[in-house]
């Protein structure tokens, strides 16, 4: 058979087939997304070795794919190092003793939900957020006996809608340049959906995150008294949190700021252990922390970090970008989107298809980039077209791309949400209402008129 003549059907039926593959071995077989995700990469090899398309076709979109994935692989790896050293310098110790002495634990998943958006929004990035802040917030969670899938979902919500709505966001910026629109006017008009869908989120872990009973005051305090015996709580713990926030003023791009962050991280680790060996920071970055408190559980949640601890992950990011750049390479992707782009004219029909388009990347390719790349630039003529604005389909990819990515358990962000944070991606995604209802509001913005930016209507 000729590669030529892939019909729309073909295509469908290709990547519906990789998608029950990789959702029955996740989901209902309970597999890490690793062998569901190879199994598929075979497969579609075979395929595409029966459709005659060259080994050096084939090889090509796996280089192409993981080109887009270098990046994020260090900041995997650099990140499993600033766990580690964070945890070993006292900083993640010491916001989980001033979180202790803060937290009303009556709300203490509203409140989680809020001050994670409010430090994303800052600086930009919520992997940041959930590797740094998170994980103290999460050991304090689990410490009160809350359940933890909530608080991982929490965090996440807020980490999520930081990053949406901070111009030092990397998707944000991407969006605006993809779809050719002022950065600050594509944030504005985000916060048609972003804020119902952000109050949505709160009222709903206001509901049920609140709790009425009271944790002993004796569990609070010996927690906090193991904490400052076992580790170095101290106010030196606020440099390396900071210089987030600097180099977040001053645009400094995540992996220098990460690296920058663990040199700080080692020079606190010096200052409170002098005698320190350089084999041992060594063993601290590539193995993580182990915590010997003699507290089983406070031992659980500090034991953590490391770059060995990250390869788990980068192993299954390698094998979704593999993936996807098959997908691409072979023309599957953009096959069955073409007719999307071209068929549909009714506001609601577009924004919808963009939204189920940017849904569909996520699960095929679990790259939140690409869920903004390629419905972009496969809509961008129609919405031209039609009387939408380009800022309508800024919304549109962000609300059915970035944040979607972290609800899909091979994809890149769900990985690193669920690897940081110990909770699996389908525990916690009923609970991650942030991402949940911006595609739906998003959705019912373009069906009802309001919020919808038209070229026939000036701001």
């Amino acid at each position: 058979m000729s590669k030529k003549s892939i019909s729309l059907f073909e295509a469908t039926l290709v990547l519906v087939i990789l998608l029950a593959i990789m959702g029955t071995g996740v989901i209902i077989s309970q597999l890490s997304p690793q062998t569901p995700v190879l199994t598929g990469i075979a497969l579609l090899m075979l395929w595409a070795r029966w459709r005659h398309f060259s080994w050096d076709t084939i090889h090509e979109g796996i280089e192409e794919g993981l080109k887009s994935g270098l990046i994020p692989i260090i900041i995997f790896i650099l990140v499993g190092a600033l766990i580690s050293t964070w945890i070993a310098a006292g900083v993640i110790p010491s916001l989980m003793v001033w979180g202790f002495q803060m937290v009303n634990v009556h709300w203490f998943i509203p409140s989680i939900f809020v001050v994670c958006a409010l430090v994303g929004s800052a600086i930009g990035s919520a992997f940041t957020v959930i590797s740094t802040v998170g994980i103290a917030f999460f050991g304090i969670g689990a410490t009160l006996g809350l359940d933890t899938t909530i608080v991982a979902a929490a965090i996440i919500s807020g980490a999520i809608f930081g990053d949406k709505s901070s111009p030092l966001s990397q998707s944000t910026n991407l969006t605006a340049a993809v779809t050719e629109t002022d950065l600050f006017a594509h944030i504005k008009n985000l916060m048609w959906t972003t804020v119902p869908a952000f109050v949505g989120s709160l009222v709903l872990y206001a509901i049920i995150g609140h709790t009425s009973r009271d944790i002993p005051l004796t569990k609070i305090s010996t927690t906090v008294a193991i904490l400052k015996a076992h580790t170095d709580v101290s106010l030196r713990a606020l440099l390396p949190i900071i210089l987030i926030f600097v180099c977040a003023r001053f645009k400094m791009p995540a992996i220098p700021t990460l690296f920058l962050n663990i040199a700080v991280s080692i020079g606190l680790i010096f200052s409170h252990h002098p005698h320190t060996s350089f084999k041992t920071i060594a063993n601290l970055i590539e193995n993580g922390f182990v915590a010997h408190t003699g507290n089983q559980s406070i031992d659980a949640l500090l034991t953590r970090g490391g770059i060995n601890s990250m390869l788990s992950t980068v192993a299954l990011i390698i094998m979704t970008l593999t993936l996807g750049g098959l997908l691409m390479k072979l023309g599957l992707i953009q096959r069955v989107m073409a007719p999307l782009a071209t068929h549909l004219k009714t506001p609601g029909q577009l924004i919808s298809a963009v939204i189920t388009s940017g849904i569909g990347v996520n699960l095929f390719i679990g790259e939140e980039f690409l869920s903004v790349i390629l419905p972009g630039k496969a809509f961008k003529s129609t919405f031209e077209k039609s009387d939408l604005s380009n800022l309508a389909l800024g919304r549109a990819l962000e609300d059915g791309g970035t944040v979607i990515n972290y609800l899909v358990p091979w994809g890149v962000a769900g990985v690193f949400a669920a690897n940081t944070l110990g909770v699996p991606t389908l525990s916690y995604l009923p609970f991650c209402f942030f991402s949940i209802l911006s595609p739906i509001f998003s959705i019912l913005s373009s069906f009802t008129g309001i919020g919808l930016k038209k070229k026939s209507v000036t701001n």
